[in-house]
């Protein structure tokens, strides 16, 4: 209905008692821009202080990072009973000795250099000569150069002269200032006030190194205190921050004496003068980020292109920092680097051209140590997570954000290179890229249908997923039999959508699935539950229908379909795909309320669940553990190791169990060895207590060292050490390889999670593993803290037995799990 308006004459009305009024309004919406105002003002502010106190800020921010490299040496004299202060001044005496004594050395080489240069003046003119004479000589522009002469002479010719004007020909005098002489006296208070300000710096710098070393664990506490109230965030910025600072720092200055020694050596083979110089110039110059490794590699050029009078010297000079470079960057870098920083390249050229320009040469320096703390900051302050996004290397949209972005900006032709990509490294599983690609996308879609999406936006993400599936379908086709039995209409399975069009997707990405799986499927086209929609269904005949659902909230509207197409098509089995997130968990006997013969959650659940009803077994219901092709060696290391009968052992692994299940708070732990044909639990600690939607199970408070053993086929473990790697269980009875596992269905277990337990070989001899009646989540962090406590526990075998147990090793990230074969979570 149209809007009345008041009378002539008539007041506006007065807004209705607690209504904002339209200026409290407007002050709401300019808060936002009042907001990033002020945060332009104070980085403004920020940046100026840096800068106008960068007398100061330059040697604290630099006795900071030299503390970083030299606390670690004054811990390891603590630990063998120095004190804290004698510890201090030793390190840092140490310190000062080494750099006094290199010191020297490069001045006395500096001075030996300089009294052999002019010697070499003779061959500097000739090689400049004969560079003149090479350049003067004909070459291939000589006649593009001779036409340009002769156009402008004939362009001056054709220009009148310009009349003299007085005193232009008179001849210009040539007038030279000689520099005054200087007196010793006055020569000495040049040399003081040139090195006035480095000596201040030193010394501050020094002062700073001490009372930091000496007041580390005030200075921490201080510290914990400005970062805020949550301890724990806290702790793990400063952990990670000084974690990686030590570790770059430690890491760059191996990297550089690895590189200054060899060119030293290489140019004291070839016959450069000062090699011991210019290798130590070297070393020093590749703190400086980018630039310092070409200004380093200048001068040993230059003076080899000097001493010698022909090219042999200079190209050997050049070979041989172009091998040390290639060695250096391609070899050892990446080695002891790894991902110690976490800066993305364009941040750290940035963060050199920002820290320069503010503190100058020493800012260059230091640009990466401290790019890395802004970066740990954001990460953990949420105020500036905006850091973390700017510098980390970390890609900041996941595989299906990205996806869903390019469909959203109307590019479904890169949306599918990034499908292709990610199906490649599925090893061409398109089950797998469905399952955790594709889905993800829509679950994105379907929160922001309602929310932020426009009509644009929705087209354009219809018409894109549209094109993905027809471009896999085609790329993708399923076998030939089951092709013929789709294309003739005789399909045994029917997916639909359940009510939107993205259901009607997700309905297209099932059918492909089972149809790559053998299956013979069809999608029908959705629309209202009205009598007509149900009779095109056409369903005579149909074996299974699935049925996808995207909601969040789903069960009322499922149900009354659900049931609908129950009393059309009695015999028709229900398989309902909720495959959105949902509201509210929906247990595994919650088909028949629903009116479903089968509720999955997942797609590759859906795919478990209707080829059991197609009649087919999925091994008994459960995977068994496959053999690793070097099983033979592993469980001779096995036996040859002595844990398997070592009571110390055993109390080792019973402590272990016990703080594991603590921290990570589950009802068991187990430490559990693999056999030729049964896995042995060397200890365990707690009992599974019976949950009230699992079995029930005998309830206790814990289950020390009781040594019982499993058949290998049925141990999870087992499947631990076949992958040799950690493996995440999110909720067995949803997982397709151990739903049907009966110890595991016996016990009532709901979540695993087991890490390998390495020898020195490489061989893995169980796992340490988790358990509970509960299905849970387990973040990958989580992960690698457990793997980190196996390997701990390893590593203190050696010391109650003959055998050599397992230096801790990195996580390998897990191969793409075939969505037919698991439903549980995969943490790399």
């Amino acid at each position: 209905m149209p809007r009345s308006e008041p009378p002539p004459g008539a007041s506006a009305p007065a807004p209705a008692a607690g209504a904002p009024g339209r200026e409290a309004l407007t002050l709401m919406s300019l808060v936002p821009s009042l907001r990033f105002m002020a945060g332009l003002v104070i980085a403004a502010l920020i940046i100026l202080g840096l800068y106008t106190g960068r007398t100061i800020l330059v040697p604290l921010a630099l006795a900071f990072l030299l503390s970083f490299v030299l606390d670690p040496l004054v811990v390891r004299l603590k630990r063998v009973g120095i004190p804290r202060l004698a510890a201090v001044l030793l390190v840092v005496a140490a310190t000062l000795s080494v750099l006094g004594v290199t010191a020297v050395f490069v001045t006395n080489e500096a001075r030996v250099l300089s009294e052999q240069l002019p010697s070499y003046q003779n061959t500097i003119r000739k090689k400049l000569r004969s560079l003149a004479q090479q350049l003067r000589a004909p070459g291939m522009f000589e006649g593009a150069k001779r036409t340009l002469d002769i156009v402008q002479s004939e362009v001056e010719a054709a220009t009148p002269p310009r009349r003299a004007t007085p005193g232009q020909g008179r001849a210009v005098q040539q007038v030279q200032v000689q520099p005054r002489e200087l007196t010793p006296a006055q020569q000495a208070l040049a040399a003081f006030d040139a090195l006035k300000r480095p000596a201040t710096d030193a010394g501050l710098v020094l002062v700073f190194v001490i009372f930091i070393l000496l007041d580390r664990v005030d200075l921490r506490d201080r510290l914990l205190r400005l970062l805020g109230g949550n301890l724990h965030r806290a702790t793990d910025a400063m952990d990670e921050a000084g974690a990686r600072i030590s570790r770059y720092l430690i890491m760059q200055l191996t990297v550089n004496v690895s590189y200054g020694i060899p060119m030293a050596l290489g140019l004291w083979a070839i016959g450069v003068p000062g090699a011991f110089l210019w290798g130590a110039l070297a070393g020093l110059m590749r703190f400086v980020p980018y630039v310092g490794a070409f200004v380093a590699a200048l001068f040993p050029v230059t003076l080899a292109f000097a001493v010698h009078p022909g090219w042999s010297l200079v190209m050997w000079t050049i070979g041989l920092i172009l091998v040390l470079e290639l060695i250096s960057n391609n070899i050892i870098e990446p080695w002891l680097y790894g991902a110690s920083t976490g800066l993305s390249i364009l941040s750290l050229i940035v963060a050199a051209t920002f820290w320069a320009t503010l503190w100058g040469p020493v800012g260059l320096i230091m640009s990466t140590p401290l790019t890395v703390c802004l970066l740990v900051i954001g990460r953990y302050l949420p105020q500036l997570a905006f850091l973390d996004i700017l510098l980390g290397s970390q890609p900041v949209l996941d595989e299906p954000t990205r996806i869903y972005q390019r469909l959203l900006a109307g590019d479904p032709e890169e949306a599918i290179e990034l499908s292709a990509a990610q199906i490649d490294q599925f090893k061409g599983s398109v089950p797998a890229f469905y399952g955790q690609v594709a889905l993800p996308v829509l679950r994105m879609a379907m929160g922001d249908h309602m929310r932020v999406a426009t009509p644009e936006h929705r087209l354009r993400l219809f018409q894109g997923m549209d094109e993905l599936l027809d471009d896999l379908q085609e790329q993708y086709p399923p076998p030939a039999p089951v092709a013929a039995a789709m294309d003739a209409a005789h399909g045994s399975i029917v997916c639909l959508g359940g009510k939107w069009e993205l259901d009607h997707i997700a309905a297209r990405m099932a059918a492909h699935a089972l149809a790559l799986q053998g299956w013979s499927t069809q999608t029908r086209a959705f629309g209202a539950l009205t009598a007509e929609h149900l009779d095109s269904l056409a369903l005579d005949g149909v074996q299974v229908v699935c049925v996808v659902w995207l909601a969040p909230d789903p069960v009322a509207a499922a149900r009354h379909f659900c049931r609908r197409l129950q009393r059309r098509w009695p015999r028709v089995r229900i398989v309902l795909a909720l495959w959105g997130e949902l509201l509210e968990p929906v247990e595994q006997d919650a088909a028949r309320p629903l009116g479903a013969d089968v509720v999955t959650l997942t797609l590759a659940e859906t795919l478990a669940r209707v080829g059991e009803l197609q009649g087919l077994r999925l091994g008994e219901g459960f995977e068994e553990a496959p053999i690793p092709k070097d099983d033979a060696a592993r469980v001779q290391a096995l036996r040859a190791s002595g844990v398997l009968g070592s009571a110390e052992v055993r109390q080792v692994c019973l402590h272990t169990a016990k703080r594991a299940a603590d921290i990570f708070d589950v009802q068991q732990a187990m430490v559990s060895l693999v056999d030729s044909d049964t896995q042995q639990a060397l200890c365990s600690y707690g009992r599974l207590v019976a949950s009230s939607d699992g079995p029930q199970v005998q309830e206790g408070e814990e289950d020390e060292g009781r040594q019982a053993s499993t058949p290998r086929r049925l141990s999870p473990c087992a499947h631990v050490v076949a992958q040799g790697q950690p493996m995440v269980v999110a909720d067995v009875g949803r997982d397709a390889r151990f739903a049907g596992n009966p110890v595991l269905r016996e016990r009532g277990v709901r979540f695993y999670a087991g890490a390998p337990l390495r020898d020195d070989a490489g061989h893995v001899l169980g796992a340490l593993c988790l358990m509970d009646t509960r299905p849970r989540a387990f973040d990958p962090r989580e992960l690698r803290l457990l793997q980190a406590m196996a390997d701990d526990l390893t590593a203190s075998w050696r010391g109650t037995t003959g055998a050599a147990p397992v230096a801790p090793s990195p996580v390998p990230p897990p191969e793409p799990a075939e969505p037919s074969a698991t439903v549980g979570q995969v943490v790399p």
